[in-house]
């Protein structure tokens, strides 16, 4: 195991939300890792929304932060470990808005950067501080203005947003958020391409991964810490696909949910760690889903 935890035991990943095609989603699927068995949680998102943010406590709860459920929405709902309960926040991001990226510091922070609401483009990233779950906004803010960029995290160690699209287009850009003082850096690495509605997951203490995006693509490129060099997969996402989520079972594999091709999908593409190899597991999401969000309980770190 990384970060020489033997005794964490790793438990599910989640996908929520989305958007089937014709109209939101409030369902949460759950992929049990023992066996990558699919089940539909009983409890829901507060409202039918596209275009969250995911991020988790590992092994105590996950969140999905803003969205889209008509308007812009500012609300961010819990799942609690291991009933699977779901409650909602008191405090809110600072700002309506969806379009977001997550990540999380486990044990200490989610995080939630980018976006676009009614105002435009944003550069804010919002901080979810565990376990009050009190919301604040660094100082630190994002390159430039953007929305649909992926979020990864090495916890205890960083988290990272890559692409996005703002004002002056796509971008290939990989921005750096250093725990605990949450400075923010650039990295010279940058995607193979300049994209947007990627998403990330990352085998925490080895590698981060961002797959898919648009311009539509199969890629999946890798950024291994702790020098944050970059290297493209060999193995890509079984089709070429945007508007997808991603999650992982630190340690063992990652998986890239839904998403976009010439129509919406419903498939789950696994990376095994730490070969890099792709398989596509038999269990699907419950509906064809895109521009949903994702996060794992992988046991307490």
């Amino acid at each position: 195991m990384p970060l020489g935890d033997v005794t964490r035991q790793s438990v599910a990943g989640y996908f929520g939300g989305g958007y089937d095609g014709a109209s939101s989603l409030s369902g949460i699927d759950k992929i049990t890792f023992s066996a990558d068995t699919k089940s539909t949680l009983s409890a829901t998102l507060t409202a039918s929304e596209s275009y969250p943010a995911g991020f988790a406590n590992s092994g105590v709860a996950g969140y999905f932060a803003g969205g889209v459920d008509g308007s812009y929405t500012s609300r961010i709902d819990k799942i609690t470990f291991p009933a699977d309960t779901k409650t909602t926040l008191s405090g809110n991001l600072n700002t309506a808005r969806a379009y977001t990226a997550g990540f999380a510091n486990s044990g200490i922070a989610g995080y939630s950067g980018g976006g676009y609401n009614t105002v435009g483009y944003l550069n804010g990233i919002d901080k979810v501080a565990f376990p009050a779950d009190t919301v604040t906004t660094l100082s630190a803010t994002l390159t430039s203005s953007i929305y649909s960029p992926a979020g990864m995290a090495d916890s205890g160690v960083a988290g990272y947003f890559s692409g996005g699209i703002g004002s002056a287009g796509r971008t290939d850009r990989i921005d750096k958020i250093t725990f605990p003082a949450d400075t923010k850096t650039t990295l010279s690495a940058v995607l193979t391409a300049s994209r947007y509605e990627s998403a990330g997951m990352a085998d925490s203490g080895v590698a981060g991964y961002f797959g898919g995006g648009t311009p539509t693509t199969s890629v999946i490129d890798k950024i291994t810490f702790p020098a944050d060099t970059k290297s493209t997969l060999s193995a890509t996402l079984s089709t070429a696909r945007y508007q997808i989520a991603g999650m992982a079972n630190t340690g063992v594999a990652g998986y890239f949910g839904g998403g976009k091709d010439s129509a919406t999908l419903n498939g789950i593409d696994k990376i095994s760690f730490p070969a890099d190899t792709k398989t596509t597991l038999v269990a699907t999401l419950t509906t064809v889903n895109q521009n949903l969000a994702g996060f794992a309980d992988c046991g307490v770190f």
